[in-house]
């Protein structure tokens, strides 16, 4: 195995650190925008394997990064389920919301849920070939929780107090919900790494906002049970999890869910990461978004930090969220020449 992010992810420490970023490819790419142009929707452009080939493939040409991740979205899992999503300009992903039982069960349907998403197999299949051979495809999808949070409330939240509450009130619809994500979610997976996909990371956005005790059996149960049923057919495939903003708890997440890497948001205390995680698994991360945007000394000076602190130990670097759209490309450049010492 000669690719450094696959060594990193199993445990090696390595002399350079291996760079991907989340959100690598998207909206701050002016060639993005322009293929974005020529697709219905946003749905559609993730359901067309030329289109998310083409999406994956144009961060690897400007900057050369040790990972590519598949170009999809968490949300093609309820649409597969049989959940209406649509994507509307201005106000974020729309779903039609299920609080019940009743609505679950007369919506959700797992019949075609594997043939629905044929398209994102096709995918990874054609970039497990058309991805540089020193780079490795990471293949993702979101938790059970982070998706079900759109899946409920119908839309993005602030406060996700609808679906916490639903979550203590209605125990048995929530615990079937879940069940549901996790058992298809880890198919899912699973096919991913059929069709090449190397590694696979679980983005759990939301998990922050958990209590303790809901995180437990919200985030950490559940990721446990995908890891165990991907495991279970691909034991040598590394998993990253990333729970943001979960704090203290990213510990007890590391220890109980038996993934191979973590993903640290910006607000982990790096030196706390490096006692107390980073000898359990591998860490990526976690350098904050806005200073990518920033630029200058001020990220200079992070990342070179964040390297000297966790670059000893098992280590990818990466953000502590996605890029946003208003970041220059030009800064995105400076941070990987920083990070591989050339600048």
């Amino acid at each position: 195995m000669s690719k450094t992010f696959l060594k990193a992810l199993k445990g090696e420490p390595q002399t350079t650190p291996p760079i991907w970023l989340m959100r690598q490819a998207g909206r701050y790419l002016p060639e993005y925008l322009k293929v974005r142009a020529t697709s219905k929707n946003f749905l559609h452009f993730c359901y067309s394997p030329g289109l998310a080939v083409e999406a994956t493939l144009q961060p690897l040409r400007r900057y050369d990064f040790d990972a590519a991740i598949l170009f999809s979205d968490i949300l093609v899992v309820p649409d597969a389920l049989g959940q209406k999503v649509e994507f509307v300009s201005g106000k974020g992903p729309q779903l039609e919301p299920i609080k019940n039982m009743a609505e679950l069960e007369s919506t959700l349907s797992t019949e075609n849920f594997m043939s629905h998403l044929d398209p994102v197999f096709q995918t990874v299949n054609r970039l497990s070939s058309e991805i540089p051979d020193s780079t490795a495809l990471i293949g993702f999808s979101g938790a059970p929780w982070t998706v079900a949070t759109y899946m409920v409330e119908g839309k993005g939240s602030k406060t996700y107090e609808e679906i916490r509450s639903i979550a203590y009130q209605d125990p048995e619809f929530f615990q079937t919900l879940i069940d549901m994500l996790v058992d298809n979610t880890s198919k899912y997976l699973i096919e991913q790494v059929n069709r090449g996909a190397e590694a696979l990371q679980v983005f759990d956005s939301w998990a922050g906002v958990l209590s303790e005790n809901q995180f437990i059996k919200w985030a950490i149960e559940p990721m446990a049970k995908i890891v165990e049923n991907v495991k279970s057919v691909h034991p040598d495939t590394p998993i990253i999890g990333f729970p943001r903003g979960a704090g203290q708890l990213y510990e007890r997440y590391v220890k109980e869910t038996g993934i191979d890497a973590v993903g640290l948001d910006h607000t982990v205390p790096l030196e706390w990461a490096r006692d107390h995680l980073q000898q359990h698994v591998c860490v990526q991360g976690n350098l904050d978004n806005l200073l990518v945007v920033a630029g200058g000394e001020a990220l200079d000076q992070e990342a070179r930090r964040i390297i000297d602190i966790l670059g000893e130990g098992p280590f990818v670097f990466n953000m502590g969220h996605g890029i946003v759209p208003q970041t220059p490309p030009e800064h995105v450049a400076r941070l990987v020449d920083v990070v591989r010492g050339k600048a």
